[in-house]
């Protein structure tokens, strides 16, 4: 760290909270003006810079936090006992800005990808495997490992491989309600990804979810790449194994004849997610993620945000972007949705922050939402979709989705996303095939003690030795050369099979 620098990151000068660089002991100098921590304040931890009185707002970003539940002095640690969250309100503008200002055509990048024509473009070539309902899913496990640890790729150099999209649901759900709709939408979004090349679907037979009705609704057509079975029609797990081998040995030769050409960045649909938060999030990986995602748009592309109650309490920071108050009052209309929603099931949105992001330094949701909504960086904010919706608007855009990862990043796969990029401070894991995920560390110390695991660094950025402009076009050249082939560290490690969880909403009888 740079030796001349302050302990602490003051990010807005109305902030009444400073973020710690680094652990300061008790007693040591802290900041501006004699500022001296009262305790020790752990790193990425808030830190009061002035006496705030009981019942004031609190500001973080120039934006309120939460209320001080008792007295806090100068120097004191701000955290869960003394921080209080309140009703977010706030006065919305309704948008109506410009588009964005793309680059001039012959300025715009390219990436090598698989061009699937009317379907998009594809930056891996797998086979997929999709189980209609649970009951089928052991055996569309069984399939694809009968390729996949059993050499019965070789021959077969452009194949990444073969995924089983295994769930737990299809059955006891009442075909007219929004859970099966949703439970839908997405199987037909993964059905037509341009990361696969060829889709098996296997179903039971006699469950609620039934595989024909979803390809007559969504207009899918069987063919040499796109085949169905259930194991009652077949005779049962053996022979159904067998038959799904053989379908997908006849599809291998088809996917396999397919290579990377080079394709425009509009190709790319890239999905912002941040997991296992911590203090700096807002800080350093999220912010830069927001830059790469504006070069990205720049250059055609789109850029995908999530996570209706992870931008709580600053929607208003999004709807003020809105292309249109159309577009403003939909993504207001999903803010009210969860409002409802978490209402009538015993909870609140506040219940989001979880341990982790508690133990690294977040207090509510407000603050939360406030380091996740830079994830989306500047671009005006083009469309909101609903859960697994086909994402069809280039730019930035917005997706609903729960703040759980695996949900959440489903629907943006289900919409379209081919690239993911992940941001943690706490150390997120997931690999979630189709689509390459790219994991990026918010702090150095998790970083190094979970580099295996880790395809890029921000943690230089809190130190002061990095910049978010020079963090955010590493993160631009990475989403291009991963769209291009290269595997990330998930990939190397083959992680991702297990992270198909559509969200399951509704009674389940």
């Amino acid at each position: 760290m740079n030796a001349a620098i302050s302990p602490i990151i003051i990010l807005n000068p109305a902030d009444d909270v400073g973020v710690a660089r680094k652990a300061i002991a008790a007693g040591a100098p802290a900041g501006p003006e004699g500022l001296v921590a009262k305790v020790q304040i752990g790193r990425g931890h808030k830190i009061a810079l002035h006496a705030i009185a009981k019942g004031k707002e609190v500001l973080k970003f120039g934006q309120v936090i939460g209320v001080a539940s008792e007295p806090i002095e100068a120097g004191a640690h701000v955290h869960l006992h003394n921080l209080s969250m309140i009703e977010s309100h706030h006065a919305y503008e309704f948008g109506g800005v410009p588009g964005p200002e793309l680059l001039p055509k012959a300025e715009r990048r390219s990436f090598m990808g698989f061009d699937r024509g009317a379907g998009g473009v594809g930056t891996r070539n797998y086979i997929g495997i999709i189980s209609s309902v649970n009951c089928s899913a052991t055996v569309s496990r069984y399939v694809a490992e009968h390729f996949n640890r059993h050499h019965g790729l070789e021959g077969f150099p452009n194949v990444d491989g073969v995924v089983a999209l295994t769930h737990g649901s299809g059955c006891a759900i009442n075909t007219k309600s929004e859970g099966y709709e949703i439970l839908t939408r997405t199987i037909q979004g993964y059905a037509r990804h341009p990361n696969f090349g060829g889709i098996l679907m296997i179903g039971l037979g006699c469950e609620t979810n039934q595989i024909a009705p979803i390809l007559e609704h969504y207009k899918l057509a069987e063919g040499a790449l796109l085949k169905t079975m259930t194991i009652q029609h077949t005779g049962g797990t053996r022979k159904t194994i067998e038959a799904a081998c053989e379908a997908i040995q006849e599809m291998l030769p088809l996917v396999n004849a397919v290579g990377r050409t080079p394709q425009p960045l509009s190709g790319i649909k890239l999905a912002l997610e941040c997991g296992g938060s911590d203090g700096y999030s807002g800080i350093s990986a999220n912010p830069a993620l927001g830059f790469a995602s504006d070069l990205l748009v720049r250059n055609g592309g789109t850029s995908v945000l999530a996570e209706t109650p992870e931008i709580y309490g600053a929607e208003h920071l999004l709807t003020r972007r809105a292309v249109s108050p159309a577009v403003a009052q939909k993504l207001l209309d999903r803010i009210e949705w969860w409002r409802n929603y978490t209402a009538r099931n015993g909870d609140e949105l506040n219940n989001n922050p979880s341990f982790g992001n508690k133990l690294g330094g977040l207090t509510t949701i407000l603050e939360k939402s406030l380091g996740a909504v830079a994830k989306g960086g500047s671009m005006p904010l083009s469309a909101v979709y609903e859960y697994a919706e086909m994402i069809t608007e280039s730019g930035f855009v917005f997706m609903d989705t729960p703040g759980y990862d695996p949900v959440a990043v489903t629907g943006q796969v289900a919409g379209g996303c081919n690239v993911i990029c992940f941001t943690t401070g706490r150390g997120s894991v997931s690999g979630f095939k189709p689509a390459p995920c790219i994991k990026i560390a918010t702090n150095s110390e998790m970083y190094r003690h979970m580099q295996e695991d880790m395809d890029l660094n921000c943690g230089d950025i809190v130190t002061g030795d990095d910049t978010i402009e020079a963090a955010g076009r590493r993160i631009f050249e990475e989403v291009i050369a991963v769209a291009s082939g290269k595997k990330t560290r998930s990939e190397e490690f083959e992680y991702g099979d297990n992270e198909f969880v559509p969200w399951q909403v509704g009674a389940v009888t």
